[in-house]
């Protein structure tokens, strides 16, 4: 017999409201280093962001029983990388996995480099890391987080155009929603873009003689 469509459950779609969670997203997975060349560690962080621009800062919050927290607290200093799509494996190893253990740079087969500002190395892997100086240490609750000043910044030469502008998008960034990484897609725009004025067909340009 076919089935009585007025029997259905009627489904509710208006908004519920939630108790508090940790629910923004996407989020960048970044790989943080830390300590030194020659005793270096690596953690995944997700709660990361940008509180500043002049100066240029940021923070990362890190529980107190990672391996990492000591290590970071002690030297004041850290680098943020960047992570692809060909690296969530290891992104995720790092994140799961703890320093105190093994030696998870090795594990992972990651490449170190020297920092120009800070004793913290660079993952060669990372198309972009961000080189960082702790300013102040808060405690949330879980999580403590290091507000840093961004002290300078390594590119992957492959991502610098002739101009010196620096150009991610072949990169393959990814990112981290409620569990899960993904690829980034495709470009919809850039940053002021739903304001620009468009050019007017045939416009001569300010610069050119009639």
């Amino acid at each position: 017999m076919p089935e009585n469509k007025q029997n259905k459950p009627k489904i509710d779609y208006s908004r519920k409201t939630l108790n508090p969670g940790t629910l923004l997203a996407p989020l960048p997975a970044v790989m943080v280093s830390c300590g030194t060349m020659q005793k270096a560690n690596v953690l995944t962080v997700a709660w990361t962001g940008i509180v500043c621009t002049h100066p240029a800062m940021t923070y990362i919050s890190v529980r107190p029983s990672r391996h990492s927290y000591n290590i970071i607290k002690e030297s004041g200093e850290f680098v943020i990388n960047l992570t692809t799509s060909k690296m969530v494996r290891e992104t995720d190893f790092c994140g799961v996995r703890s320093g105190k253990d093994m030696d998870k740079i090795k594990k992972c087969n990651l490449h170190l480099e020297p920092a120009s500002k800070v004793s913290a190395p660079i993952i060669s892997e990372s198309p972009l890391s961000l080189e960082c100086k702790v300013v102040e240490v808060k405690q949330l609750g879980t999580h403590d987080m290091f507000l840093a000043e961004i002290v300078a910044v390594s590119v992957d030469g492959h991502y610098l155009d002739s101009k010196g502008k620096i150009n991610l998008q072949q990169s393959g960034l990814m990112a981290y929603s409620h569990g899960e990484y993904f690829a980034l897609g495709r470009k919809l725009g850039s940053f002021g873009y739903s304001v620009a004025k468009k050019a007017k067909t045939g416009a001569i340009p300010k610069n050119r003689k009639k």
